[in-house]
């Protein structure tokens, strides 16, 4: 199966890649914006599956998402992100989008959601199209401290523990304390999660 992926926050991007690359007969090509998606879908041929972020240069909202529809000549084209509601995954999908993924989703469902839309089945999980969601900034800015940010703020740059603690002067260990609890508090199942979710939210 032939997947490029297009997103701009390189952990993101190189995150999602690693999981497919761990399925057999994944071919994963990877771009960061959307300029070269195109060229990559001029020059490499059909992909089975287009993955867009909706929020990458060269978007344009969902100006994009018609293009690559023009260029992929029918073949599926989904779009991806850690912050657009729910009207805007449902104008993706009238569109012609074959789906839409939130970067919140946990990687066996990603893999499953991915082997069905590249199949020609539409995707969307029904829990993110039944309620109206907030964007994650303003959830993150409500729901952790001013540590807690900070601590996010290392993870988002790849720091250790060590290394945010020497930044924010805290103690190593008060460091973990805190990964753990904003973890909790954003529904992020680990350090490398709550980063991909902190760069979508446009924390800075």
């Amino acid at each position: 199966m032939k997947v490029l992926i297009a997103d701009d926050h390189d952990l993101v991007r190189e995150t999602l890649a690693a999981y497919l690359m761990r399925e057999p007969g994944m071919d994963i090509s990877t771009t960061a914006d959307f300029h070269s998606a195109s060229k990559k879908i001029k020059q490499e041929g059909q992909f089975d599956l287009v993955l867009l972020d909706y929020n990458m240069p060269g978007m344009n909202g969902l100006h994009g998402l018609v293009k690559a529809l023009e260029l992929t000549v029918g073949r599926p084209v989904a779009i991806m992100s850690g912050s657009a509601n729910r009207s805007i995954a449902e104008e993706a999908l009238l569109l012609g989008a074959m789906g839409f993924l939130p970067k919140s989703m946990a990687a066996r469902s990603l893999i499953h959601a991915i082997r069905f839309m590249a199949a020609g089945e539409k995707y969307a999980p029904l829990d993110f199209m039944a309620v109206k969601l907030e964007t994650m900034e303003n959830s993150l800015e409500a729901r952790l401290t001013k540590r807690e940010l900070q601590v996010l703020r290392g993870l988002m740059k790849g720091n250790s523990n060590k290394e945010i603690g020497r930044d924010v002067e805290l103690q190593e260990v008060t460091v973990k304390l805190h990964v753990k609890t904003l973890c909790r508090k954003i529904n992020a199942r680990n350090r490398t999660h709550a980063a991909i979710i902190a760069m979508e939210a446009g924390l800075s």
